[in-house]
């Protein structure tokens, strides 16, 4: 993670691309036309945002993440290293939004593990932890925390597998044993 209130000179900024004064963004992070990265956000290093990305001032994204077009992370947001965020995924933020609440703002965080993967599509309704290197399929709606490795689906989403560190399904080898059927990896419950 870079320092606070910097931009690496070795990150890559198109000139279509805002980023406020006091955002910080690491060395090898690539922006983008069109995204907006506000001040206070932090985006760690070999990062890629792709086309018309949002990040809020309170959002955390750890080194080499990737973040297709479309996707806003609005404050409460923290991805930690690794994780992809798929074309247009969505985050909430609050569980009572309103254009004007009475009480103000309740932001709920929600945490985003090591090398998770959200498909294109996919909505983090606020409050929730997807696990390390969980797997959300395209278009599926999280409504409850996610299991490290777990493969879920639908809407709400419900888990029908585990999945590999590369991302593949695991295939069942007993009930408590599984493989990768891509690199061999062998995983107990």
């Amino acid at each position: 993670m870079t320092d606070s209130n910097s931009i690496s000179p070795l990150a890559s900024i198109h000139s279509s691309a805002i980023v406020d004064e006091g955002a910080s963004v690491g060395a090898g992070t690539k922006i983008w036309h069109f995204s907006h990265i506000s001040s206070g956000a932090q985006i760690g290093e070999g990062c890629s945002l792709g086309q018309n990305v949002f990040v809020a001032s309170d959002v955390v994204i750890g080194d080499k993440c990737k973040i297709q077009n479309n996707v806003s992370l609005y404050d409460g947001v923290r991805l930690e290293d690794e994780v992809f965020c798929g074309p247009s995924s969505v985050f909430t933020n609050d569980p009572y939004p309103r254009a004007q609440p009475e009480q103000g703002w309740t932001i709920v965080p929600t945490l985003i593990k090591k090398g998770a993967s959200l498909g294109a599509n996919a909505t983090i309704v606020c409050g929730n932890t997807i696990g390390e290197y969980a797997m959300v399929a395209a278009g599926s709606v999280v409504t409850h925390d996610v299991k490290g490795h777990a493969l879920v689906v639908g809407s709400p989403a419900r888990q029908v597998g585990w999945v590999c560190t590369c991302g593949r399904k695991l295939e069942e080898q007993s009930d408590e044993s599984f493989l990768c059927p891509l690199c061999n990896k062998s995983f107990d419950l």
